[in-house]
């Protein structure tokens, strides 16, 4: 994929980000008017409706009978496996906690970049990869009260590796499949699935649709979903996976910002030490080697 400029990069970043973190409480407060597996079905299929838009007129570019297996599997780690988890692990595992587990994954990503992508791993950049992790714990610290089971945590981590394997996935296959087709398909695909079996355990009678619903399902759909993920990607395809991946560790503290508006919760000064540790996590993940030259994109 071609190098993004720098200005194109800090825009998708500071979209995704933005709608990345709006999302933790817009989602909590659509969970009151839904039950779970259905809302992550519906919203990941109507994302790839969106997509499907845009997609279309590029149908040449899908070469489905060649490439399904690649958007099939890009679906179950992405879709399937990080949503799928993610829902149900919410319900064994104080929020706080679960959160902070699943942004283990940029960690995860950059190691994962550096065994298969052949991405540089140096000092520096291990630093700031616990670092940022360590600002996302502290960030999260006031929802590590409550019930804490083993079955929480362990869908939590598979939440955070399907994350991390899915990226990578994605960024090895990149050239051989066309990016908005392969948003679109694993949208779709998932969506398909997690639909499939929240109505096989869940009621869809339990769906209020009411507008404050429909207009958040929307949203979600339209801008965290089908924009958001073709954003991510787009920036993983033209840049370090690890460095695009180090920008997520802000991801939390717009959501707890965004919490603290929407969701009257109280701020505390955990998000200020979070939000010194990220800064740091993410100028040390960007620097670079004293052997390398300055990149155009992250």
């Amino acid at each position: 994929m071609k190098p993004l400029s720098r200005t194109n990069t800090a825009l998708l970043l500071t979209f995704l980000v933005i709608v990345w973190g709006v999302n933790w409480p817009l989602s909590k407060m659509a969970l009151s008017y839904t039950p779970p597996l259905l809302f992550a079905g519906i919203r990941t299929f109507l994302g790839g409706l969106i997509l499907l838009i845009f997609a279309l007129p590029k149908y040449k570019s899908l070469h489905f009978k060649e490439t399904w297996h690649i958007y099939l599997i890009s679906a179950f780690l992405n879709i399937i496996l990080f949503y799928g988890l993610q829902t149900v692990g919410l319900g064994y595992a104080p929020a706080g906690l679960f959160s902070a587990i699943v942004f283990l994954e940029p960690v995860l990503l950059g190691i994962f970049s550096w065994i298969w992508l052949g991405e540089p791993m140096y000092g520096l950049k291990i630093i700031g990869l616990i670092l940022g992790f360590a600002g996302v714990a502290i960030i999260s610290a006031s929802g590590f009260t409550g019930d804490i089971s083993a079955l929480g945590i362990i869908l939590a981590l598979g939440s955070a590796l399907s994350w991390g394997l899915g990226t990578v996935y994605v960024k090895k296959t990149g050239d051989r499949v066309d990016s908005i087709w392969m948003v679109t398909s694993q949208l779709m695909m998932g969506g398909l699935f997690l639909i499939s079996v929240g109505s096989s355990v869940e009621s869809w009678s339990n769906i209020q649709w009411e507008m404050p619903f429909i207009t958040n399902l929307l949203f979600i759909s339209t801008f965290v979903i089908a924009f958001g993920w073709l954003a991510f990607f787009t920036l993983v395809g033209s840049g370090e996976a690890s460095k695009v991946g180090s920008f997520t560790f802000l991801i939390p503290l717009v959501a707890i910002l965004c919490s603290s508006i929407l969701l009257k919760e109280h701020l505390t000064l955990n998000l200020l030490a979070g939000l010194i540790l990220i800064v740091i996590s993410i100028l040390f993940v960007n620097s670079k080697q004293k052997s390398q030259t300055v990149p155009d994109s992250v």
